[in-house]
Parts: structure tokens; sequence; C-alpha cells
């Protein structure tokens, strides 16, 4: 995999200013602690380690998915959350349509999403392919899914006449800034995934089109805790990533952090509003 020239370095660490050696101590001690406080467990698809303490905050989008959802809620009796991670956001939907199932696809995540749903009556599913999924054709009047992958004719086959698809997805092109400041080129695997393509591909599919909206808020790291520690639980965005063979653009990163503040990256968020055509 292409890298920087610099990104496997472990111990050179470029300093241009002309600070006085406390100052610079100083900031190296916060790097290295930083560093340190990033090793954390990682459960479920909680990122509340560096979110409620505001070491990591994101903007505002202009719509809710969790509102949207509610409102489809409202006329559904048979639904499924596709992707739940550890159910957090599908318990926090509560009351449930009477027949509820989640899929999962991360394998940690599954015993989190069945002790926080069951007791809501809700079967969680293992899923390890998102062309075959373990229901029957028309089995669900509504189906959620918040930043999980998904197959547009098996959500087809499993939506009855006039059901609805709901989708909240993250573009390719989501948080490109890392890459770029560590060298490494954006994963190709889902290059040109954004909403034109998926609202294309939907209506290839059978599907009409209620809803189509993008977003590109502003997301901000407050300490380079943070953003390792989310690099950690995203390994999608820099594959193979290690503080050691980064070390010294994180360096950079932190001192930008040091004069500013934060250091800030562009996101990419889209969402469809789908019916499966009569």
């Amino acid at each position: 995999m292409k890298t920087s020239n610099n990104a496997g370095s472990k111990n050179t660490i470029n300093t241009s200013s002309m600070m006085p050696a406390e100052q610079l101590a100083a900031m190296k001690e916060r790097f290295e602690q930083g560093l340190k406080e990033a090793e954390q467990p990682f459960h479920g698809w909680d990122f509340g380690y560096i979110t409620d303490s505001g070491r990591m905050q994101s903007g505002v989008l202009c719509w809710s998915y969790d509102e949207m959802a509610r409102s489809c809620m409202k006329d559904a009796k048979r639904m499924l959350d596709m992707g739940t991670g550890g159910g957090e956001l599908l318990s926090s939907l509560h009351p449930l349509p009477p027949y509820t199932c989640a899929t999962e696809g991360y394998a940690p995540n599954i015993a989190i999403a069945k002790d926080r749903l069951s007791p809501l009556g809700v079967n969680v599913y293992p899923v390890t392919d998102d062309s075959q999924l373990p229901f029957a054709d028309g089995e669900f009047d509504l189906i959620l899914n918040r930043h999980e992958s998904y197959n547009p004719r098996e959500v087809w086959r499993l939506l009855s006449e006039g059901g609805v698809f709901l989708t909240q997805q993250v573009g390719w092109s989501d948080c490109r800034e890392i890459n770029d400041r560590l060298g490494i080129p954006m994963p190709s695997d889902y290059a040109g995934w954004e909403l034109d393509f998926a609202v294309d591909q939907m209506v290839r599919n059978g599907f009409h089109i209620w809803d189509q909206r993008e977003a590109t808020p502003v997301q901000r790291f407050y300490d380079i805790g943070a953003l390792v520690y989310y690099l950690n639980t995203i390994p999608w965005q820099v594959p193979d990533f290690t503080v050691e063979r980064f070390r010294e653009p994180l360096w950079e990163i932190h001192l930008e952090m040091e004069r500013h503040g934060f250091w800030e990256v562009q996101q990419k968020r889209f969402i469809i509003g789908a019916t499966k055509n009569k």
C-alpha cells in the first residue's frame, strides 16, 4: 500500500518551530499521553468515550435520521433494522413495531445487541452476506439501515408491496483529510459510493425515491488521542493503522491541535427514503 515518505518512520519527529525547549517538552508529553489514552476497548457502536467528553464533535445534519425513522415506524407492523451495531439506536426508538428483527455482521457486537434488544422482543440475526438475509419474501413493511451496507435487490425482496426503506449512508469521500495527511489513498472498495450512485441503484431495482439529501458536516478532534481512538475503531478508513507507522504525521496534526485547539475534517453523509413500487 502506498504511504508517504515518512509514514513508516518510528523515531523521526519534525518540529520546524523555534519554540522553547520546555514548551516543546510539554507538547511531547501531551502527545504521548494522548496516545496512551487512546488505548481503550470499543464496545458495540458507541463512541461515547470521545464524544461524551467533547473530545470529538460532529456538525449537525440538515435532517434527523432518528425522527425520520420514528415517523416511518408509525404505520409499521413488521420492521427490520440492518446493521444494528450493539442495538444502541434501535433500543432508543422504543416502542418498536410488534414484530421487529435486527441483523449484525460484526461478531463482537452480536452478544451486546442480543443483551440489549432481547428484552424488547427483538430477534438479532448474525449475517455475513448482504445478498442472502435469513428472511422470507415480503416479510417486512419497514427496513431501517443506518451506516450499514446493503444489497438493493435483497432489500426489495424482503419488503412487502408499498414497504419503506430508510437508509443513512457514509459517502466514500468521508473524512478524506485524514487519509491525505497520513499519505494513504482512500479505500478503493467503495469508490464512487455517493448519493447519485445509490439513488440510481435503488431506482433500477424497482424503488420509488421520496427523499434524497446529502450533507458535508465538519468533524472536529480536540486532542490526538481522540483521533487515534477513532481510527482504531474504524479500520476501513486507514487499513493497517498503527501509531508507530504514522507517528510523524500524527505529531504534525497534534501541533495543529495545540495551535488552534482542534483539527477538523469533512464528513460525507446522505440519506435516502424509498418505497417498493406496487
